[in-house]
């Protein structure tokens, strides 16, 4: 399933339309967005939007932020803002692949 069709996807099943969704995200400026960037996200048309509009999707979807950070393929602010080493970040990600497959050995 991609970004959009998650977004998509829980938005129906929230009840609400793209136009009511829409305004209720906000950009930083305190503007709504606009229904045709949301259509235009739902159906794959641009890339998935930033942090601040991810945390609003999550909360007004109900829907879990670290699965929506993970479909847009970015990672939490927290985890980039830090400085790592490489092997922590190759062990972070073989244990993320584990868990993935369900591999628990």
């Amino acid at each position: 399933m991609t970004f959009g069709q998650y977004i998509a996807e829980s938005r129906k099943k929230a009840g609400l339309s793209q136009k009511d969704l829409a305004e209720r995200l906000r950009k930083e400026d305190g503007q709504s967005i606009s229904a045709q960037y949301l259509n235009d996200i739902e159906h794959d048309r641009r890339n998935p939007p930033g942090e601040f509009i991810l945390i609003q999707i999550s909360s007004v979807l109900n829907i879990s932020l670290d699965y929506l950070r993970f479909l847009s393929g970015t990672l939490p602010d927290d985890i980039k803002s830090q400085n790592h080493q490489p092997e922590d970040v190759e062990n972070a990600f073989k244990a993320f692949r584990k868990a993935l497959k369900g591999d628990n050995k």
